[in-house]
């Protein structure tokens, strides 16, 4: 991708007092004309780079930027080349494990052997997410619509996209583009996606917001709930809403306290923890778990029943 290339380019002026074009386009594997592009990019983004023809000429940063050399100190280095690995667990073809090296070589002295952070942006859906990542990715650089079949929680639909951000937040990644059907921008859950294809079809650039993936923003809270919960599960209210979330009764009991999206949700939230959550607010949760719970005592009420069958006929 352009945007790594650059970030490349420019750790090496910043680490060599000189390089040349044909130097960089071997290591960056481009052709001697795109680095002169990218070199003008650069230019245009207030890095003052200096060009020098014929023999002992040669790309550098000006003289008056050389105390800005120093930007990037070892731990900075550490954290880029960290946000490139964790790149490289959604590529397909390991681009940013060779980008990486190509960093690191110009930037020995500023980079050390340790390796402290490793990420996986992968998810749960690292077999099915790569490829889908890599159509999505080009269908962004390249401003290709994209076509998938839509997995919602309303119900299933095809959809035709305008792909503007890959998102990665709450764990997943998401698409956030200008829906065809909808005539507006969306976020889409990629997980979500099946049959997703790339188009021929390049859409004209519209001016596009950035996504407001805030929790606020997606997951408003609309319900006020209040649950008692077993001491055992203080653990995953201290992992999904943190310490100060709930209260602690004189029975040992927490009480937690806090907003929620949707009523669906709760409910379906309420019944991971089985026996060990009881919900008191809002009434309408009460009545909506007795429902559920009456009906799943009916579904297994039958098996038992057939279970009891079987043993009579034998």
């Amino acid at each position: 991708m352009k945007i790594d290339r650059l970030i490349g380019i420019l750790s090496v002026l910043l680490q060599k007092e000189k390089t040349t074009a044909p130097e960089l386009a071997e290591r960056f594997e481009v052709s001697r004309r795109t680095i002169n592009r990218d070199i003008e990019d650069l230019c245009k983004a207030g890095i003052p780079i200096r060009t020098v023809q014929g023999t002992g000429g040669g790309i550098s940063i000006m003289d008056g930027y050389r105390m800005d050399r120093t930007v990037l100190t070892s731990r900075d280095m550490q954290m880029i080349l960290a946000g490139l690995r964790s790149l490289d667990s959604v590529s397909k073809d390991r681009y940013y494990e060779r980008l990486m090296e190509k960093i690191k070589a110009g930037s020995s002295r500023f980079v050390s052997g340790q390796d402290s952070i490793l990420i996986d942006l992968t998810s749960w859906h690292k077999d099915t997410l790569i490829p889908k990542f890599e159509i999505l990715q080009d269908a962004v650089e390249n401003r290709h619509t994209v076509t998938f079949h839509y997995y919602a929680p309303s119900g299933e639909s095809e959809r035709s996209v305008d792909p503007y951000f890959l998102v990665f937040r709450w764990s997943d990644w998401y698409l956030w583009g200008w829906c065809h059907d909808r005539q507006d921008f969306r976020m889409f859950r990629i997980s979500r996606m099946d049959r997703l294809q790339g188009t021929d079809t390049v859409y004209e650039v519209r001016e596009a917001p950035v996504p407001d993936i805030s929790d606020e923003k997606i997951f408003p809270g609309k319900i006020r709930v209040k649950v008692l919960f077993a001491p055992e599960m203080k653990w995953r209210l201290i992992e999904e809403f943190g310490p100060e979330s709930f209260t602690v009764k004189d029975d040992g009991r927490m009480l937690f306290d806090a907003d929620y999206s949707d009523m669906d949700s709760l409910v379906t939230w309420l019944l991971t923890f089985g026996d060990k959550a009881e919900i008191l607010e809002p009434a309408e949760a009460r009545t909506r778990l007795k429902e559920v719970i009456g009906n799943m005592a009916k579904i297994y009420g039958k098996e038992d029943d057939h279970e009891q069958t079987d043993e009579a006929e034998i």
